[in-house]
């Protein structure tokens, strides 16, 4: 009765001349929204009677709802899990990962209507790990083959883990300064935070993660020389043969000329850790011969060598390294002792204060073979 007399209500409506409603609330009789119930029956028509059918579009003018004008059936939730899933395996495609920032949304587009489609990608990922123990075994393979991580402790590893990367492709080490930086993460103090003893106790993953990125991360020696020493590495990495390096050439505010003249000094090269010895002899670094003792017994030393017997000494030991005295401006001569002397420039002021120096000096700088010292 209820379908008839609103049929009737209409048909009364279009006989006083008036339009066919279509609008919800554009025409209400006798309490009834003729709008709404057109709106209905377009619709639904596949629920009418054959007669139904034939009264509305005959009578009444009206015709079926195309399917441009049918609504959307709603998305079931599994309908929307697949979708947010379909997101997540598109950005670990392009990523390579599934640590999705917790703000980030992901475009996609609709695999059935072609329509672009955003999705709160990283609030999804987030409740799904919050409600892993809910999830069917199903669910969490699809999402574990995509590189779902599932306690909050690997995510923020892993999210200092790819820092830690960049870290080592611009110094090649893992041992950085507390103070240093990547990716805007404080990865220098998180990384002496984990060479704390007992740090990765539990997580030998993280360790061997570690580990994979610079096998020498945590070394027993000090984070500092395996710094020049990376730093070392890397000048010499592509060099064929022997290689010398001065004093002031530097990596990252590191003097490695400098401070690897200071390695090869026998006391300390003899210091330094069996492994720390055999890197370096890895890269072709042997240790300076000593000085070689002259003929004459030296009087035992009282006072410390003075500036013009040091000069000598430096001399004296660089000639039997190389056979040559003829010594570059800028070179340093590491002493047995652990001492430096600026050799190149000690020379000049030698050759400049000739007039000034006594015979037996001259004679000293003669021996060695310094033509320009000769009386």
């Amino acid at each position: 009765m209820t379908w008839q007399r609103r049929f009737h209500l209409v048909r009364m409506h279009l006989d006083a001349g008036e339009a066919l409603p279509t609008e919800a609330g554009e025409v209400v009789r006798q309490g009834e929204d003729l709008g709404q119930w057109v709106t209905s029956v377009r619709l639904g028509w596949g629920q009418l009677t054959g007669v139904q059918q034939w009264m509305c579009e005959q009578v009444l003018g009206i015709e079926p709802a195309t399917e441009d004008e049918k609504p959307k059936p709603r998305r079931t939730q599994a309908d929307k899990w697949a979708m947010h899933y379909e997101a997540a395996r598109q950005f670990y495609e392009r990523e390579g990962h599934l640590r999705v920032p917790r703000k980030h949304v992901e475009t996609i587009v609709g695999s059935e209507d072609g329509q672009e489609g955003q999705y709160r990608l990283g609030a999804w990922v987030s409740n799904q790990r919050s409600r892993a123990a809910m999830l069917s075994p199903e669910r969490v393979e699809q999402l574990s083959k995509i590189g779902m991580v599932w306690s909050l402790a690997d995510e923020r590893f892993q999210e200092n883990l790819e820092a830690a990367k960049a870290y080592y492709d611009q110094h090649w080490t893992l041992c950085a300064p507390r103070t240093a930086t990547a990716l805007d993460k404080p990865v220098g103090q998180w990384l002496s935070n984990l060479r704390r003893p007992g740090a990765l106790d539990g997580h030998p993953e993280w360790e061997s993660a570690l580990r994979e990125v610079d096998p020498d991360w945590n070394p027993a020696w000090p984070a500092d020389w395996q710094r020049h020493y990376a730093a070392l590495r890397e000048l010499l990495r592509d060099e064929a043969g022997p290689t010398e390096l001065q004093p002031g050439i530097t990596v990252h505010g590191m003097d490695i000329g400098k401070w690897l003249a200071r390695q090869r000094a026998p006391k300390v090269w003899d210091d330094l850790a069996e492994e720390q010895r055999e890197r370096l002899e890895q890269l072709g670094i042997t240790p300076l011969t000593p000085a070689p003792e002259t003929e004459t017994p030296a009087k035992p030393a009282t006072t410390p060598l003075g500036a013009f017997e040091r000069g000598v000494a430096a001399l004296a030991q660089y000639k039997t390294r190389t056979g040559s005295v003829t010594v570059p401006r800028g070179h340093v001569e590491a002493l047995p002792d652990g001492s430096e002397v600026k050799l190149g420039v000690w020379i000049m002021n030698q050759k400049t204060r000739r007039t000034k120096l006594g015979d037996d000096k001259l004679t000293a700088l003669t021996d060695l073979g310094l033509d320009w010292a000769r009386a």
